[in-house]
């Protein structure tokens, strides 16, 4: 597939979303280990048959089957299809009538980040009048319209954005839960909107994951009472007005296991026992379905090297026969594409284990419709399975009114755009930043601040509501977004001019913590930048390695004998050692969303010395005592984190952190291994893109040409390890190694390594160019503006001629000292030229070794 790209700065740059397409979905594929070929022993008793509070209606179910009865096959296979308000026009529904749609994060009605709430009614009421349009197929099936509101209707700009889901766990507050739940049902419901992909219900065990922040809790407990709550909120009581026209139908996501992979990677494999599987896993579907929940998530998760998305073990025997979930299995973002043998365009093995509606964004959706379809009549694909598929979507729609209805324009709150921001959500969401803040630290009780005194207020995160607001905000990663973008909203630091301002003391801000008047107390604001699952994997918990800016701002303070109060924005526990010590108190506010004014309720008394609102927020995740001790949960056998779950100190409370933790960072040995990112084959999660001028092209064959550039792989030590580059100096052409959907991915263990990129080349004709290797690496906070660096190797090229094949080693330094961020890295190698040229490259890998070693200079 050829595409029309930008230069090579900004290939990185590519839709992180759209490429989320599986075009090469063997990629993802996870085998089983050795040790697992055979088939596992699974216990079905293990799992409970849960008693509903939500119960099957004989009215309902004779509407279902009689519906069901005048379908057409292709009528049934449409409303098993979930394209994305991207790839499908408001005629693709009247053609075929979609039993959904969604929008993904960061996607909007036209594509325009600043559509207002009456854009997206527009488009809701477009899209269900045609569904329901009979003059082209005799189907007047309503659609339905999914979005992620995962802290608040997050992708629409002005709604009210509650704290992150770790943050709301700290608060250990399932009322205030429901509460936060029901205002985001209202605030999707303005929108025409009437279907929710929430609540998350991982119960994480390893924080380097990067959708940690997601969790609620290592607790299945919390995770559990929780997930009822919302399930409750969004929906309502199943006693009260259960799916009436002020909810919305919910998502329990993701089934099964997503935060249990191993080494915390995203779309991983959970190999935990089937035991722990329930006991850990499971419970937040115990708490969400008995509560009702209509709908749940398949995880891109494997269990035991099996993609859940083709297990019918657990979506069929577990989920569906025992449990007794009588609603419907959606999938995730293209997930069918990953099953084995399987393409994001054909997955019958995903429909037989028990998956009842593909989401398939990107133009996938027409084959994937079409070949459903020729599956089912050629055997494949039983209709029995087909049918209970779509009874099971049906129900959901009944029972959720759908048929009966006004159209999304005509609904209850639709278009009440009052409601959007509105001042009383605003004040649940900030009652819930007050809850979820957890004090770590406050020698000699520098907390709470009296407000009339002379403020400093420093850090990035200071005055940034995209920062507090983490990934999963107005975009997909949370990133590109600025204080505009969150109009009602407050920073950390309007809250606290808020108070201070009101007592007549004084505040500056300064985000390099510089001052004219020496101040009475300093508040540095930082942490980690916005992401979203894959950009936020790590392979340890140290926090901003090989940087510590943020450290350095804290020291300089401290040195000048000014009181400091750290404030960590973070979706996960974190090794910050060093900042504790240099830190008088330390308050971990996770990522508390639109209203930062929440922080400065807590931090400041009233001008008399009164405490109007202690914290009460507590460790819902164990906090770590070393960078690499990234699984340390509750219960755990050998349990030694730096404050255990549960923790956090009250006003008066005796301080337990001294200045002198150990700030030591230990290398995990495993981290330093090689690297390996092509050796025939390219590793996960990295892709080879072939490109000329602005035409780009995936290899899927041994042999390729694109632009001037020629492709076909050769043998070095065996077959096809290798590859062969014929460059015709046309126009600037090469190989680049990119990160799939161009995450970014932290590679600076390999820089704490010492590693050298090293790669083998044999070069049969000299290059007319110069030859230039390239790293390229995306900024979170800038991601339209690319950073890297390039070498020239023309010389090392040259003296290879004719010499047959040979190693070429860079330090990775060379590449840092020139501006690349390893923490951030999108392209870990890329060779290009302009010239004419016929280069052999092979074993591409970083890999640690001293540096005295390497055979190339600086340059």
């Amino acid at each position: 597939m050829k595409t029309t790209i930008k230069p090579i700065a900004v290939l990185v740059a590519m839709s992180a979303l759209t490429a989320c397409s599986n075009e090469s979905s063997n990629e993802q594929m996870v085998e089983k280990p050795k040790a697992q070929q055979e088939e596992m022993k699974h216990n079905i008793d293990i799992w409970p048959a849960l008693d509903f509070e939500v119960k099957q209606d004989a009215d309902i179910e004779a509407k279902v089957e009689t519906l069901l009865a005048t379908m057409t096959l292709e009528q049934k296979v449409a409303q098993m299809i979930q394209p994305e308000i991207r790839d499908i026009t408001v005629e693709d529904m009247r053609k075929y009538g979609f039993g959904s749609y969604l929008n993904g994060g960061g996607s909007f009605p036209s594509n325009n980040k600043q559509s207002t709430p009456q854009d997206w009614i527009n488009l809701a009421e477009d899209m269900y009048q045609a569904s329901i349009d009979a003059s082209v197929d005799g189907n007047a099936i309503p659609t339905m319209w999914g979005t992620d509101a995962v802290h608040g209707h997050n992708n629409v700009i002005g709604a009210t954005l509650f704290p992150h889901n770790i943050g709301l766990g700290a608060m250990n507050n399932p009322d205030l839960i429901e509460k936060i739940a029901e205002i985001t049902a209202t605030e999707v419901m303005v929108t025409g909107i009437d279907w929710v992909f929430a609540p998350t219900v991982a119960v994480v065990r390893d924080d380097r994951w990067g959708r940690t922040y997601e969790s609620y809790s290592e607790d299945p407990e919390i995770v559990r009472e929780y997930s009822a709550s919302i399930v409750k909120g969004l929906q309502g009581h199943a006693d009260g007005d259960f799916l009436s026209d002020k909810r919305v139908i919910s998502t329990v996501k993701h089934f099964l296991g997503d935060g249990g992979t191993e080494k915390g990677d995203d779309q991983g494999d959970n190999i935990a026992s089937e035991q722990d599987l329930f006991d850990l896993h499971a419970q937040g579907y115990v708490g969400g379905l008995t509560a009702g929940s209509q709908s749940v998530m398949a995880s891109f998760n494997s269990w035991h090297g099996d993609k859940i998305h083709g297990n019918k073990y657990l979506l069929t025997d577990v989920l569906k026969d025992k449990m007794g979930f009588d609603g419907f299995v959606v999938g995730d973002w293209n997930g069918h594409g990953q099953v084995k043998d399987c393409t994001n365009e054909s997955c019958p093995q995903a429909v037989n284990a028990g998956l009842d509606m593909y989401m398939v964004p990107t133009d996938a959706w027409k084959p994937l419709y079409e070949n459903t379809i020729a599956q089912v009549n050629s055997g494949v694909i039983s209709q029995s399975r087909i049918d209970d598929a779509v009874r099971r979507i049906l129900r959901v729609k009944f029972r959720a009114g759908l048929f009966d209805k006004p159209s999304p324009a005509n609904r209850q709150y639709s278009g009440k755009t009052e409601l959007i921001g509105a001042k009383a959500h605003r004040d649940v969401a900030r009652q819930a930043v007050r809850e979820s803040l957890v004090l770590l630290k406050n020698k000699g009780n520098v907390l709470p601040i009296k407000p009339n005194q002379n403020i400093l207020v420093a850090g990035n995160g200071a005055d940034n509501i995209g920062k507090q607001s983490g990934g999963w905000t107005v975009t997909w990663q949370g990133t590109g977004n600025n204080n505009n973008d969150f109009p009602g909203g407050s920073s950390i630091y309007d809250g606290i001019v808020e108070k201070v301002s009101a007592a007549g003391g004084k505040v500056t801000l300064d985000v390099d913590g510089d001052f004219n008047e020496k101040p009475d107390v300093a508040i540095v604001v930082f942490g980690e930048d916005p992401y979203a699952e894959g950009h936020g994997d790590r392979d340890n918990l140290d926090y901003q390695r090989g940087e510590k800016s943020d450290l350095a701002l804290l020291n300089k303070l401290k040195a000048q004998g000014i009181p400091v109060v750290s404030i960590f924005i973070s979706g996960r526990p974190m090794w910050v050692n060093a900042e504790l010590n240099a830190s008088d108190a330390f308050v971990a506010a996770w990522l508390p969303g639109s209203e930062g004014n929440g922080v400065s309720d807590v931090l400041f008394t009233l001008p008399n010395g009164e405490i109007t609102h202690d914290f009460v927020g507590k460790l819902s995740f164990s906090w770590p005592n070393s960078a690499n001790q990234a699984v340390v949960n509750k219960g755990d056998e050998d349990y030694q984190p730096l404050l255990p779950y549960g923790f956090g100190l009250r006003y008066g409370d005796e301080n337990v952190l001294a200045d002198d933790l150990d700030a030591t960072l230990v290398v995990d040995e495993t981290a330093m291994q090689k690297k390996v990112f092509f050796d025939g084959q390219m590793h996960k999660p990295w892709l080879m893109w072939l490109y000329s001028g602005d035409e780009q092209l995936e290899p899927n064959a041994n042999t390729h040409t694109i632009g001037s550039l020629s492709y076909r792989t050769v043998d070095r030590l065996v077959q096809e390890d290798s590859i062969q580059l014929t460059f015709a100096g046309k126009e600037k052409a090469g190989i680049r190694l990119v990160s799939k959907s161009n995450f970014r991915e932290d590679l600076r263990s390999a820089i704490e390594a010492n590693s050298k990129l090293t790669f083998m080349v044999n070069v049969l004709e000299k290059p007319t160019a110069n030859v230039e290797i390239t790293l390229a690496c995306q900024k979170a906070e800038s991601p339209d503006d690319n950073c890297g660096a390039s070498l020239d190797i023309t010389d090392e090229i040259n003296h290879r001629l004719h010499h047959g094949w040979s190693s070429i080693s860079i330090d990775l330094a060379c590449f840092a000292e020139k501006g690349m961020s390893f923490g951030d890295a999108v392209v870990p190698f890329s060779l290009s030229t302009s010239g004419q040229a016929v280069i052999q490259i092979g074993g591409v890998v970083y890999e640690p070794q001293p540096k005295e070693e390497a055979n190339l200079t600086c340059q």
